[in-house]
């Protein structure tokens, strides 16, 4: 099982970007996934991340700016990110889980694969 992000770069304060997440691998069938960061000198977050039932659950900070959603066809999924501040530069990595009906169960235990990440870089 393969996660792999793109869409990462740098963009100005108040600009967008939208990372994509790849799926691929044999039999690989996902039904949760969420987007994690890992900024400077902090230990990683849970950004956003959609369950299997179509909850969504987001960190107070980016609610209102960040959507998750997927796209079952092509086994990817995305985050669209609005309004970005400096604050949101991070490495971001996209993870899934085979079991994720609720967001309790990521919450509570994690992804089971991962992505290698892809940096985000806002400048004030």
């Amino acid at each position: 099982v393969r996660l792999e992000e793109s869409g990462g770069g740098l963009v100005q304060a108040g600009g967008s970007l939208r990372l994509s997440c790849a799926a691929s691998g044999n039999n690989f069938d996902f039904s949760a996934m969420g987007w994690y960061r890992q900024r400077l000198g902090k230990e990683r977050e849970l950004v956003a991340a959609l369950s299997e039932s179509g909850n969504t659950y987001y960190i107070d900070s980016v609610k209102g700016r960040f959507t998750i959603s997927r796209d079952n066809a092509k086994n990817t999924f995305h985050l669209q990110m609005n309004s970005l501040e400096p604050e949101d530069t991070a490495m971001y990595s996209c993870a899934a889980r085979a079991d994720g009906e609720h967001i309790s169960t990521i919450l509570n235990y994690g992804m089971d694969f991962w992505g290698k990440g892809t940096l985000v870089a806002v400048s004030s």
